[in-house]
Parts: C-alpha cells; structure tokens; sequence
C-alpha cells in the first residue's frame, strides 16, 4: 500500500507539472536525440531538483531522497510512463555520484555532489580513446604531477555530451611505463579551460551528442583523483556498475512505447498484414517482458553472470526492434525528406547499442573469462 501511495505521488506531481512550457517536453531527448530542446530540459531537471526529484536513490546525507530499491523503480517506471523527457543530468547523477559517495573524499563529495543533486554542473566520462574502445585497459591518456597538480594529455572519444558538460572524469595513465590494468587513476577534470579541445562528431543520424575530447596540458588539482593514484581501475569498473542500475526498468517502458508505435505504424500502412512481421513484433514483446523480468530478479546485485548479460539482452533487443521499425514502414523508410523521422532514427542509432558501453564481442569475452572463469581466449 505504500508503495502504490509513492507511485501516486510521484505520478501525480509529474502530471501537475508537465505544464505549461514543459508541456512540449514530453517525449524528448535520449539516445540519438539529446539534441532536442536540451535548454528547456535543462531548465526542467533543475525544476526536478527543486522539488526534490533528482538522485532519489543517494543517501539522504549526501542530498538525496533515500529511496529503496522498490521505490527507485517505481519513481523511475512512472517518470518514464508519464512521457518526461530524456534527463540531462544523469552521467552525474547514475555514474559519477555513486561512484564518489562509494569511494571520494569528504571533500571531493562537499564540492560536487551538492552541485549534480541541485543539475548546476553537468558531466561526462572520459573512458573511451581511439585505440582503447571496448579494451579500456589499454588506454594512452597520461597524467603527471607538477606543482600540485595533474597535467593531463592524450586523447579521448565517443564521449557522450561533452560539448555541454563543466567536468570530465577521465581515467588516465600516471605510472609512467605501467601496462593495461596497472598504474591507471580515476581523474576529475575540468573542460572549460584552455587545455581541452572539444570536438562534437556527426552521426549517421546528422545529429552530435558524441565527442572528441583533446587535453594539451590541461589541469586539475591534485586532490581530484578519486581513490589512490593507481587505482583507476578498480574505481573505473565500480562506475561502470552504477551504470547498470534500477533506471533500466524506466528504459525499458520507453521501449514498450517505441514498440506500441512500430505496431500502430505496421496497422496504419497496411504492413500488419505481413503474419511473419506480426510474429516477429509478438516475439519482440515477449523479449520486452523478458527484459523486465531479468532487470527484476537482478536489481541490488553487484556482480555475477545474471548482473553481466543485462547490457547484451537489451542492446540486442532494441537493435532488432530498429530493424522492425523498418520493416514495418516498408519501402518509405529508405527515403528521407529532409530530416529522418522518428523511426530511421530508430533504426540508424540502435546500430550503435551494441557497441557502446562495451562492444557484445568484447562483453561475451569479458563474462567468459572473468565472469564464468573459463580459459582465455588465445592471443
């Protein structure tokens, strides 16, 4: 009964102020669209943080609403169902947040965490570079100390929202000569500065939520390395792991509604009468509830085989969900006037799911031998 007194509440404030301005926000943002009214979005979380609906989940010491495991999903389920748009804040609030209030500093937690709570400084992750993708351990970026500071220099890509975020947590190489896992530390960085180059990349969508980030010398305090030097690694994959929390479930209703609209679209031109695309949008929704079904039975564990596929199942899912929105346009999706629509946008970013976030080759060969403990893959 509390619980559904919460999701009432939670519901009927989203209702009461999905008004107005904010009205027109339904639907927008997210993966392949953060482009859409990002200022107004961004006016919204911060209305969001007012009211006390940003980092529900955080510790209430640390500016959060404590909510449980059970609440979170349900804050998250009706946030999504409600049709709010894509959140603007949330490599600060999922990733960077939990990852300081596990391992920072009181002092790395006063300065920021107040800030990501209130959405007045925005993130991004500094993981990815040109030669160390899905093999993170095989990042160049380096990072000395000189006069109480770390001077970063190297390369880093893919990096989502970069072009509109204040700071960077960048895992960088400061053990000169170390190799892969060793001598890497967890860095928090500053972009607006002379020595970071920002440059946005053009997708297949024509949109640019992605970036090259270039550091020449650029700065950060000493006392912005979480944990010890050296231990990047260690703080880089518990990041990682937040990744992968209760706002699943919420994405997951995002996806039931992209799928209800492939089905009224399939019925509206007449390609629902194809009883081999039928069967295929009645397996994908079975998949759907799979998907929820496994988030379920997995949420609050923090390792294991069950906790690993979780990012290869829905990756998987929603590409083949891009191709159906293909197939059930027919003929009309291969042209696009002027802007793509919303379903050869669909179809053209799910093609990255399964390579961000860890490319489903590499994380096969991740869950085998560091998950299951088989042998190594001969190299």
């Amino acid at each position: 009964m509390e619980l559904t007194r919460f999701r009432r509440e939670v519901a009927d404030w989203l209702a009461d102020n999905l008004t107005g301005e904010f009205a027109a926000l339904r639907g927008l943002g997210g993966p392949g669209r953060e482009h859409e009214a990002f200022d107004l979005r961004l006016a919204w979380e911060r209305h969001l943080a007012a009211a006390g609906w940003t980092c529900v989940g955080w510790p209430s010491e640390f500016g959060g609403r404590g909510l449980s495991l059970e609440e979170q999903v349900a804050f998250h389920e009706e946030y999504a169902a409600s049709g709010a748009p894509a959140r603007v804040n949330h490599i600060g609030e999922q990733l960077l947040g939990p990852t300081l209030i596990a391992f920072g500093t009181p002092e790395q937690q006063t300065r920021f965490l107040p800030k990501i709570v209130a959405v007045e400084e925005l993130w991004c992750q500094g993981y990815s570079e040109p030669g160390a993708g899905s093999d993170l351990a095989a990042v160049s970026t380096s990072a000395e100390l000189r006069d109480g500071e770390w001077v970063v220099n190297g390369q880093k890509i893919w990096t989502s929202l970069a072009h509109v975020a204040d700071w960077c947590f960048v895992l960088a190489r400061t053990e000169r000569g170390s190799q892969r896992h060793r001598g890497l530390s967890y860095l928090l960085v500053p972009l607006r500065q002379a020595g970071v180059t920002v440059r946005p990349i053009q997708q297949l969508t024509g949109t640019s939520e992605f970036n090259e980030v270039f550091f020449d010398d650029a700065r950060t305090p000493a006392g912005m390395v979480v944990g010890e030097p050296g231990e990047g690694w260690r703080i880089a994959m518990a990041t990682l792991g937040s990744e992968r929390g209760v706002s699943t479930l919420g994405q997951q209703i995002g996806f039931r509604r992209e799928l209800d609209g492939i089905e009224a679209e399939a019925k509206r031109l007449g390609t629902w009468e194809d009883p081999l695309l039928r069967a295929d949008l009645e397996r994908a929704r079975m998949g759907l509830r799979v998907l929820r079904a496994h988030a379920l039975r997995t949420l609050g564990q923090a390792a294991g085989p069950e906790v690993a596929v979780g990012k290869l199942m829905w990756a998987q899912w929603h590409r083949r969900l891009g191709e159906l929105a293909v197939r059930a346009r027919g003929a009309r999706s291969l042209v696009a006037e002027g802007e793509l629509d919303e379903w050869q946008r669909l179809f053209l970013f799910t093609r990255a799911d399964t390579i961000y976030g860890g490319s489903d080759e590499i994380e096969r060969n991740i869950i085998a031998e560091r998950v299951l403990g088989l042998p190594k893959e001969a190299r």
